[in-house]
């Protein structure tokens, strides 16, 4: 019988819990699973406009930290810090996966125009970063179109649930007819995918993804 494996869900928001408490019983299936929450490295990430020295070295212990509570492998959830999380990932004998990695090679077999929406530009930013280092690996050319829901963060983060998915919405009805694939940047949005009318070019969301190369990297221990 195989031994059962722990993922760590290492999260930035509580909003993320829930997204990939429901995955998790899906895609562990025998394996386990628990979840951390430092709000503070995406404020602290918000507020410096980018990622510092501080909080890629406070995210270089957590990761420790989960795996000293039983992680087998880790699954950083936020976006905004994915490049720390690519970084620091050499230093660890253990699978730390970026949430957004599996997305971002999807979308560069999809298509050519890739439209990438976001809430927060310390996130739209990394997401694009990781769109043309990923074509580059893949040896494509593509054209990538950003598109910023303003307000729709700070309604979140308010409270606000129907005015952030509303400003999401109209974002993402402005960006679909330009390209031909759209990536969600933040695994919190993923939800709002759901929303859009038929028809239109694919939706690509980071949480299931990232949940199946988490699995595959526990079947590999």
């Amino acid at each position: 019988m195989a031994t059962k494996k722990t993922l760590a869900f290492l999260h930035t928001s509580h909003v993320a819990i829930p997204v990939f408490a429901k995955l998790a019983k899906d895609y562990l299936k025998a394996n386990d699973g628990f979840h951390m929450s430092d709000e503070s490295l995406i404020r602290n990430t918000i507020a410096a406009g980018g990622l510092t020295d501080n909080t890629i070295r406070r995210l270089s212990g957590l990761i420790s930290i989960a795996r000293d509570g039983g992680a087998d492998a880790v699954l950083v959830t936020c976006s905004s810090i994915g490049k720390a999380t690519a970084m620091l990932r050499s230093q660890f004998d253990f699978p730390v996966i970026r949430v957004d990695e599996a997305m971002a090679e999807r979308a560069v077999e999809l298509g050519t125009r890739i439209g990438v929406a976001a809430t927060l530009i310390t996130t739209l930013e990394p997401t694009l970063e990781l769109l043309r280092e990923t074509a580059q690996r893949a040896g494509k050319v593509v054209e990538l179109n950003p598109a910023l829901a303003v307000g729709a963060f700070e309604a979140a983060s308010a409270g606000d649930v129907a005015e952030h998915d509303r400003l999401l919405l109209e974002t993402l009805s402005a960006l679909t007819p330009k390209v031909d694939v759209v990536v969600l940047a933040q695994a919190s949005m993923a939800r709002v995918a759901a929303l859009l009318p038929p028809g239109g070019p694919p939706v690509l969301a980071s949480p299931e993804m990232a949940m199946q190369r988490a699995a595959a990297e526990l079947a590999k221990l």
